[in-house]
């Protein structure tokens, strides 16, 4: 922790010892490492987080620190609690999410009160720079991984390619423009209660539809994208994320579609023939006549999108974010909030 010597001297110790992502960090202190113990209600020594497949502990003193380290606030850390309890649930399977050659993302979703209590970014450039809590709770949770759980590139982390996410991917749902209950709601919390989803996510793909006003024509760029040939997707069915923004949220909620017609649409029509995946390399074997016929859909079943409204009311452009990994390797968790 930081004494008295020169922060730009403490700064460049940490980037020797390899305690950063590649960007400058702040040094903790006591005073400021116990403002975000003080701020979650935790003592130190408090067990935040249990990696069963790391035999790895995760003490509230190390996620604070790393917290301190990534730019919080103290009134974040209760967001990034949540978030680091969610990736120690056996169903998120932090060990081949962390350490894949996949190169998977954790992106936090946050729901309730607590995102416009600390102006958790929900609208416009959301899943960009400029907001304070967005980038330093998800790089909290990076620099938790590094530091805490000791996934380091090179090391544990052996990602091929990995993503600019991995630094940072924190953003709020857009409750006020949602045409439907929002993500919390439906995975069984109150509406008054804020909660953290935690996502390990392949790839975002950016969807573009200016021209149509009908939900249909609208979904099929979203399901085409979700059943790309190069995703895991269609061949694991690990979860995904439909994020609806701008003119796209108000064409859905003008053609009275239910949250459930969007998610059995986009599962019934993001699928690709076997005979397709087979010429691409994704499924081994011969092409057999029958495999112009037979289907494959990207997701295991509709209850597998997550459908969630953020970003800009202005423009035609939303966003699939493909998930890593498989159905039984790597599950979507929402984990409360304690404040």
């Amino acid at each position: 922790m930081a004494t008295g010597n020169d922060a730009a001297e403490l700064i460049e110790l940490y980037f020797q010892k390899g305690w950063t992502d590649g960007l400058p960090v702040v040094p903790p202190s006591e005073s400021t490492v116990g403002a975000m113990l003080e701020a979650a209600g935790l003592k130190g020594s408090d067990v935040v987080a249990e990696i069963g497949a790391r035999n790895t502990v995760v003490a509230a003193d190390k996620v604070a620190i790393n917290a301190v380290m990534a730019g919080c606030l103290p009134e974040y850390m209760p967001v990034v609690v949540s978030a680091v309890k969610g990736l120690s649930h056996p169903d998120f399977g932090y060990h081949g999410v962390a350490t894949s050659t996949g190169g998977a993302s954790v992106v936090v979703i946050v729901n309730g009160p607590i995102a416009g209590k600390l102006g958790i970014n929900a609208t416009d450039n959301v899943f960009g720079q400029g907001f304070r809590p967005n980038l330093t709770i998800g790089r909290s949770v990076r620099l938790v991984m590094m530091n805490a759980i000791n996934t380091r590139p090179g090391k544990l982390d052996r990602s091929t390619l990995g993503n600019p996410g991995k630094i940072a991917f924190c953003f709020a749902e857009n409750e006020a423009v949602n045409p439907w209950e929002p993500l919390h709601v439906e995975r069984g919390f109150q509406a008054s209660e804020s909660t953290t989803t935690v996502f390990a996510m392949d790839a975002a793909i950016q969807v573009y539809n200016q021209l149509s006003r009908r939900p249909e024509g609208l979904l099929l760029g979203m399901a085409d994208a979700m059943a790309n040939l190069g995703s895991m997707t269609i061949v694991g069915h690990p979860d995904a994320v439909v994020v609806l923004a701008g003119e796209h949220t108000e064409t859905l909620r003008e053609s009275g579609w239910s949250k459930a017609q969007v998610k059995q649409f986009l599962y019934d029509n993001a699928r690709r023939t076997i005979a397709d995946l087979k010429r691409a390399g994704r499924l081994p074997g011969e092409i057999q006549d029958e495999d112009a016929e037979k289907w494959r859909h990207a997701v295991a079943t509709p209850e597998n999108i997550l459908v969630v409204c953020a970003g800009g009311r202005v423009g035609s452009f939303s966003s699939v974010l493909t998930g890593w990994g498989s159905k039984t390797i790597s599950r979507s968790i929402t984990t409360p909030i304690a404040v």
